[in-house]
């Protein structure tokens, strides 16, 4: 699952160093003091349970506030939260079950704007993983903390309102979704 997750991260990586060739001026578009609130779907899931199906596609929230600028205002910090909730599960005449997941945590992210429009960033969450069981199986596992690595870039379509996208580790390993900024 690891060596997954570092290939995915890193063609990331590699798509979003080769966009920076062609970058330009450029209007920043993550500065010191801004405000962020995302909303999206994940896609995917990392559940490999035989004949499970999702009862609820994973739904998503973060927050992110800008502490500080970096290299030129080309770059920053931001600190904010991150809740996010799905359900899945299977329904057989001797084996049904459910599972619901809450993943819940602060998460610190670092930007860099390789072009104008596109905020690019990385980040880490720190938080817990809220999991509740309702089976006639023996699948147990149980609620956790929980340390997540992402990646991640948001597209404006206006001046405060754009779409993002996120690798990683979190509820699903591909979420999608609008954002905006205040």
């Amino acid at each position: 699952m690891r060596k997954f997750l570092f290939v995915k991260v890193f063609a990331v990586l590699l798509v979003l160093f080769g966009f920076s060739r062609g970058a330009s001026a450029q209007e920043e578009v993550f500065n010191k003091g801004d405000m962020m609130v995302n909303a999206g779907i994940g896609v995917g899931n990392y559940i490999s349970y035989k004949g499970y199906s999702t009862r609820v596609l994973p739904i998503l929230g973060s927050f992110e506030y800008a502490v500080v600028d970096l290299l030129d205002g080309k770059g920053g910090i931001g600190v904010g939260g991150y809740v996010a909730y799905t359900s899945f599960g299977s329904k057989g005449d001797e084996n049904d079950w459910k599972v619901s997941d809450l993943v819940i945590g602060p998460r610190g992210l670092f930007h860099y704007q390789f072009l104008d429009k596109l905020d690019t960033y990385a980040g880490l969450m720190l938080g817990y993983d809220i999991v509740s069981y309702d089976n006639n199986t023996d699948i147990n596992h149980g609620s956790r903390f929980r340390a997540d690595f992402f990646v991640g870039a948001r597209y404006y379509i206006a001046n405060n309102i754009g779409v993002f996208a996120e690798l990683g580790y979190n509820v699903a390993p591909l979420e999608l979704g609008v954002c905006y900024k205040f």
